[in-house]
């Protein structure tokens, strides 16, 4: 049984850093896709950054490059999303999800969410002084 855990949010004054986690378990580390997504009041989910298990090769979402930075600790089977000089924009539920499906850490982040395996419950991140 596949399982994807988050941890980490919670409320940030802009500007700031916070660190998101993500323990996966009943994958096989380098046989999938995981990303993070997030989606704020009234808008769409999106794909912020996604990482090909296999390849390590990473995507992110124009507007998070430079401030963000996704990392994982193989032997933990655990994502992490460094999110640093965040701006109220950034405030959203964020949530780790998981595939199996052969594709690029890209084409994670940008296809339809719906058509992902796995998620976790999310964790709200809010940016506000």
């Amino acid at each position: 049984q596949v399982q994807v855990v988050e941890s980490g949010g919670g409320s940030v004054q802009p500007g700031g850093s916070l660190r998101l986690s993500c323990k996966t378990s009943g994958l096989t580390w380098g046989y999938y896709r995981i990303g993070w997504f997030r989606q704020a009041p009234g808008k769409e989910r999106e794909g912020v950054s996604c990482m090909n298990t296999g390849d390590g090769s990473l995507y992110y979402k124009d507007s998070v490059k430079g401030r963000f930075t996704m990392s994982r600790d193989n032997a933990k089977n655990t994502v992490y999303l460094q999110m640093n000089n965040v701006t109220p924009e950034d405030t959203a539920i964020y949530y780790c999800a998981a595939t199996r499906k052969f594709m690029t850490s890209q084409a994670m982040c940008v296809m339809p969410y719906q058509r992902i395996d796995f998620w976790g419950q999310g964790t709200q991140v809010t940016v506000s002084s």
